[in-house]
């Protein structure tokens, strides 16, 4: 079968199962799943496979997904009006102030991604897979059932072949972790020990299993989570057989984990993008470009960027965990994860330094940039209170973030914006550490927990810590603390919102936040999903 002839008939075929989400065999077709298989020759369960792959990019990739939840619902983003731009009826705002409601967009958005990926894996097990890609199509769906559980505390299910005029089964709290758990243990010998990073392997599932065995606590109980020694001692358990492998090493620059053209030492699993090419891209660079100026780089200016997220002063004071940041670029020899620095994969073609963008920014030959009016394009912490800007420096608040770098691989001067080729980071080796650090302190080995993270920061090229506590109740952006050591890390990474949960501090003001309600800390399952499954249930104070 030639690669054209393959492509078009997965196409067919992932448009019928994405239409249809069928689980059924004999309903509405008169092809059965073992036909449509067959017809697809030897390979044809492994093109549908490859199908629920691509659905993993989806809620993870764009900025108003997974994102969005995760992220600016915390101290790490938010997105600033600025002026005619981003305003989008304030669902930005509402994100990072916890005053959002069951119909807002985003919310439904990420709950009807994070299903796709769910139905269409489960959709595979109708196809007469090798045991080795059931395993990888249970693996793809334990994903999503994970983060629909985290995000909005309960996840629809339906097995290959139930009746689909029957709503889907729902499971919740603990009986919903056990099912991902069974699931992770159930197909660990089944997950082919070659798989790389690009596909579901084994240390995948652990670190999945770690994250369940974590959160159990603050999935039951999300506003006094509790920690179970049995838990605890799985995370620490997993974690050492990933971290004993020797099969991961931290990269020696920190930002190489999120360029592209360089495979990661410290990727479990990732997805891939291929520069230039636009099949399968996943848009990835929508995560320099939804926090760049539109005069970033002379190259594509006014279209460098869109001018939007931002991260707060308070948390890049963070970063000054031995010594006081100074809100200025003097900053960069704090910690090897703020950047500051010359990167010699970007700053070449574009000027711009990895990390947190702070004050006057400057070209690839050294001249000063200016924005939109002619003003120097300098970034100011300072944040108009109401997240709505208006002054003269509208175009200019916020420290930015480029943790993802833009594609300047072709050399030859142009760059690579729609189709870049960086690699989507779903799970990082550094993770795992920290998982186990936390895991040792809260079973009181706060020594063996500071080893581990003073390893991590000297790869960083930041001084150790001579202590370190687990969290600050009262200051989320203690510096001194372990949940500090997540941020630094894993900043940016669709995570933050969980790991503030879990530490119990989610419902603690901050920056531009200035109230909470505990209803917060899941989200409310959509309107349209309530209407389409009764099986599901409105999470309380959103009724």
């Amino acid at each position: 079968m030639t690669q054209n002839k393959a492509i078009a008939i997965f196409s067919l075929v992932a448009t019928i199962i994405c239409s249809c989400t069928k689980l059924d065999e004999n309903l509405g077709n008169s092809f059965t799943n073992n036909q449509v298989s067959t017809g697809l020759g030897a390979g044809g369960t492994g093109l549908i496979l490859q199908g629920a792959y691509v659905d993993l990019a989806t809620p993870f990739t764009a900025q108003d997904n997974v994102f969005s939840l995760e992220e600016n619902s915390t101290d790490e983003s938010l997105v600033p009006t600025r002026g005619g731009d981003w305003d989008d009826n304030g669902v930005w705002r509402v994100v990072h102030n916890h005053t959002w409601t069951p119909d807002h967009g985003q919310i439904l958005t990420v709950f009807n991604n994070l299903n796709k990926l769910n139905f269409d894996a489960t959709n595979v097990l109708s196809f007469n897979p090798s045991p080795a890609q059931a395993a990888e199509a249970r693996f793809l769906r334990a994903y999503s059932l994970y983060y629909l559980l985290d995000l909005y505390g309960q996840f629809p299910f339906r097995n290959p072949g139930d009746n689909l005029l029957n709503a889907p089964k729902v499971y919740t709290g603990d009986s919903a972790v056990s099912f991902i758990i069974n699931e992770l243990t159930t197909i660990m010998p089944d997950l082919n020990p070659s798989n790389d990073m690009t596909k579901a392997n084994q240390d995948a599932a652990k670190v999945l299993l770690m994250r369940c065995y974590l959160n159990r606590g603050a999935f039951v109980n999300r506003q006094t989570p509790t920690f179970a020694d049995a838990d605890l001692e799985q995370v620490i358990t997993l974690g050492n057989e990933i971290i004993s492998s020797g099969k991961y090493s931290y990269m020696p620059e920190y930002f190489d984990n999120f360029t592209a053209g360089i495979k990661s030492t410290e990727g479990i699993l990732a997805y891939p993008n291929t520069s230039g090419v636009s099949a399968n891209n996943s848009g990835i660079d929508a995560r320099w470009m939804m926090t760049l100026h539109y005069n970033s780089y002379k190259a594509q200016a006014p279209n460098a960027g869109w001018n939007g997220f931002s991260t707060m002063s308070d948390f890049y004071k963070t970063f000054g965990a031995t010594a006081p940041a100074t809100l200025t670029q003097a900053d960069s020899v704090l910690d090897g994860r703020i950047g500051l620095r010359f990167n010699k994969n970007v700053t070449p073609y574009s000027g711009l330094k990895p990390g947190m963008l702070i004050g006057q920014q400057y070209a690839a030959d050294g001249t000063p940039e200016k924005d939109r009016k002619g003003n120097p394009l300098a970034f100011d912490p300072n944040i108009a209170s109401s997240m709505i800007e208006q002054g003269s420096n509208l175009e200019v608040t916020g420290i930015r973030v480029i943790k993802y770098v833009p594609d300047f691989t072709d050399h030859g001067g142009a760059f690579y914006s729609a189709n870049s080729g960086n690699w989507l980071m779903l799970m990082r080796y550094p993770e795992v550490v920290l998982m186990v650090a936390e895991a040792e302190m809260r079973t009181g080995n706060t020594a063996g927990a500071l080893t581990l993270v003073n390893q991590l920061r000297t790869a960083r090229h930041a001084a150790p810590l001579t202590s370190i506590s687990l969290v600050n109740t009262s200051n989320v952006d203690d510096p001194h603390t372990l949940l500090a050591e997540t941020g630094r890390e894993l900043y940016w990474e669709s995570l933050r919102r969980t790991n503030l949960i879990r530490f119990g501090v989610f419902n603690v003001l901050w920056q531009y936040k200035p109230s909470d309600d505990p209803k917060y800390l899941v989200y409310p399952v959509p309107n349209q999903s309530l209407a389409a499954n009764p099986n599901l249930k409105q999470n309380p104070g959103y009724n």
